[in-house]
């Protein structure tokens, strides 16, 4: 495990994955359907984990495709803004879109409406991965999403061999997303795969539970895998985390917050974590602190905005006693 901390401790990340467009209702507490107007910013998971990275004080490119049109360009510019490296999305026209993300913030019967028709992140090549210069990043990031269609799936895995050949780490957020897929069982071979060519791996009980073939096989599927020499963390939602590495549980809470959305707390505790460790941090605190991160964002409306900075986090955190009890 000593080369993958190591390769995170130089907190520079390529990162897999899509970025869209985000529209939320506003004020908070607006249902979509009665919104009279709707803020916009960066979305898709793969970018918010870049975008969060970032206002953490690392350092991350996001390699992906974009339509060639406004919204692309929309994207494109949020990214930037929130210091993200960009020199690694190729523009797409035709009909290929960026995904749309509408929502609000509130949890009175919320409401997550996804608009992926001709996805255009998923039209990542392999010789759009090839370009990438592994050897300048200390690990790779993927989120799970661009497993499920073609050609992203063939080239991302062609990224992990690209990586393994540069020497750096590969990190997997399994992120299973069933509207993507063509199947469950597609869905399931897949991830398995992703999981088992992973150096770290982060899901929640479900998507473990989905990857072993069933709910209650969830936990055992992760101690198979961490046994195998991977660090995973396994989310159990309000009872808090399990880190599993080098034969030791870790168990951990989550710090309670009134949630306006349940979206985007995944990507920030990714980020929370991945930036915890490259501050050379003990790894249980880097846990705690990426479900601070999980904790802010969802008290928050939006995704790539309400990720915190470093002294944001500082400060929710000095004003809490600690996490719940586990």
């Amino acid at each position: 495990m000593s080369d993958l901390i190591d390769g995170i401790r130089k907190g520079n990340f390529a990162v897999f994955g899509r970025a869209g467009m985000d529209m939320y209702a506003a004020p908070p507490g607006t249902k979509a359907e009665h919104a009279e107007s709707f803020r916009a910013d960066l979305g898709g998971s793969s970018a918010n984990i870049c975008a969060g990275l970032c206002k953490l004080g690392m350092k991350s490119a996001l390699i992906t495709s974009v339509s060639d049109d406004n919204v692309g360009r929309f994207c494109t510019n949020r990214l930037r803004h929130y210091g993200v490296d960009t020199r690694y999305i190729k523009v797409l026209s035709g009909e290929y879109r960026v995904s749309l993300a509408v929502y609000e913030s509130t949890m009175d019967d919320f409401q997550l409406c996804i608009y992926r028709n001709n996805a255009v992140d998923f039209q990542v090549t392999e010789e759009d991965v090839d370009r990438v210069d592994y050897s300048s990043f200390g690990a790779l990031i993927t989120a799970g999403t661009v497993f499920a269609a073609e050609p992203s799936r063939s080239s991302t895995f062609r990224a992990f061999e690209n990586a393994r050949k540069a020497g750096i780490p590969v990190i997997f957020d399994i992120d299973y997303r069933p509207y993507s897929w063509p199947s469950a069982e597609v869905a399931a071979e897949v991830l398995t795969r992703a999981g088992e060519e992973s150096d770290l791996i982060v899901g929640n009980d479900e998507e473990f539970g989905f990857m072993a073939g069933g709910l209650e096989k969830g936990l055992d599927k992760a101690r198979e895998l961490a046994a195998s020499g991977k660090l995973v963390i396994y989310k159990m939602g309000q009872e808090g985390a399990l880190t599993l590495a080098e034969g030791a549980e870790i168990r951990t809470g989550i710090y309670p917050v009134t949630a306006v959305k349940p979206n985007g707390a995944g990507d920030s505790f990714m980020a929370g974590l991945l930036a915890a460790i490259a501050e050379e941090r003990p790894l249980k605190e880097a846990v705690l602190r990426g479900s601070a991160c999980a904790s802010i964002v969802v008290s928050q409306p939006g995704c790539a905005p309400a990720m915190p900075t470093t002294p944001e986090l500082d400060a929710f955190l000095a004003a809490r006693s600690g996490p719940t009890d586990v």
